[in-house]
């Protein structure tokens, strides 16, 4: 009886003792997947990895950062055409009488400002008109003298009406041919009082009517030009403007003071925004649209009137965040963006899951499965860079 107590007694220890080790074992488990779970919940919610880049990195790979936009998905008029200048805003510079270029002061691309002299010319005509003149003045200056002499002698009665009228009407023709020539030199830039001193001037200045940049010099130095011949072309750049067409089935949706959003090629990537200022009334007929023009907001770079240009005007104002394609990285059948911190001369950035919306060019909308701050910036682009980075650092950790 005292064996089988032995017995029975070591039997219920070690039944004890499997039991505690089992607790333990399902207690490690639970704590695993707990773990397992925390590491998920970081991965999808951010702040578990970071990939580091140094100043030269980052560089070398051109990053974009920027905070998060709200941007127009749908609801909106595709619509292409050019960049315009106002008539007013643009001149061609002529010669009103036939001669030689003397010097040509300006290259395409100067910025001129008004009245600013681009070329010299000079002729023989020129200096006839110069003549001309001063010998128009110097006679109406004999013509008003005999006609003072012979009203006086008419008002006292002692003078010929004929010869009267005569001095009148010779003083008459000989002012206007004197006035005519004086607005002829002041065409030419010419000092009329000038040439009245003894002046004669062997060439003559062409002078910008506005301000704003040459767009083209159609002379050479010593060419003969005609007058009205179309000689050099200055544009102000200040007031360029979209100018879109928009076909016949959209014109209902388009009216004033909508937003535009396009791109030129001059600036690649980057968007530029405009507003419609006015719609236009008649019908192009080939295509069949109308114009539509719209004042740029963010203008930047070099914008050159007749560069061709893609559009959309929004018609909707709903609005959504949303990336560039390049800002978003796969993992498996999850998306990724990465926001981006600086640390000393380095730049972190940390992923953060997303869910993928409408697609519109190489913009798509996103939504985050945790909350963001407002203020956070985003990498732009290269996130399949970041999520390979990223996943070899994982890899290297595994290794260890």
């Amino acid at each position: 009886m005292k064996n089988l107590s032995k017995y029975t007694a070591i039997g219920l220890l070690v039944m004890l003792l499997g039991m505690s080790s089992c607790g333990d074992s399902k207690n490690k488990t639970a704590a695993n997947k707990e773990a397992n779970s925390e590491m998920e919940k970081e991965h999808s919610e951010g702040g578990a990895e970071e990939v580091l880049l140094t100043a030269k990195q980052f560089d070398a790979l051109k990053m974009q950062t920027d905070t998060l936009q709200m941007r127009n998905m749908s609801g909106y008029v595709k619509a292409n055409g050019q960049l315009e200048v106002p008539p007013q805003n643009e001149a061609t510079i002529t010669t009103v009488v036939g001669a030689n270029v003397v010097s040509i002061e300006v290259i395409e691309g100067d910025k001129v400002n008004k009245g600013q002299t681009v070329a010299y010319l000079s002729h023989p005509n020129i200096i006839q008109k110069q003549t001309d003149y001063l010998n128009a003045y110097s006679n109406i200056r004999f013509l008003k003298k005999e006609y003072e002499r012979q009203k006086t002698l008419y008002d006292a009665g002692v003078g010929s009406g004929a010869n009267f009228q005569k001095a009148e009407a010779e003083y008459q023709a000989s002012r206007s041919m004197v006035n005519g020539l004086e607005a002829q030199l002041q065409q030419l830039s010419i000092s009329a009082s000038g040439v009245r001193n003894g002046t004669i001037y062997q060439r003559v200045a062409l002078r910008s009517p506005i301000e704003g940049f040459v767009q083209k010099v159609e002379i050479k130095t010593g060419q003969y030009v005609e007058p009205q011949t179309d000689l050099i072309e200055i544009v102000d750049t200040h007031h360029v403007h979209a100018d879109l067409m928009v076909f016949e089935k959209d014109v209902y949706k388009v009216k004033e003071g909508q937003k535009v959003t396009f791109n030129v090629q001059s600036i690649p990537g980057k968007e530029l925004t405009a507003e419609i200022y006015s719609v236009g009334k008649t019908f192009e007929q080939n295509p069949k649209a109308v114009h539509v023009h719209a004042e740029i907001e963010n203008k930047e770079g070099n914008l050159i009137p007749g560069m061709y240009i893609q559009g959309r005007i929004q018609t909707d104002n709903t609005k959504t965040l949303a990336l560039p394609e390049s800002a978003i990285a796969a993992d498996g059948e999850r998306f990724f963006v990465f926001s981006v911190e600086r640390e000393g001369d380095n730049w972190a950035f940390i992923p953060y899951e997303v869910t993928k919306g409408t697609q519109d060019g190489e913009w798509i909308a996103i939504d985050f499965l945790a909350e963001q701050k407002t203020d956070v910036e985003y990498a732009q682009n290269n996130a399949y860079y970041l999520m390979a980075e990223m996943k070899k650092g994982e890899s290297e950790e595994h290794g260890h």
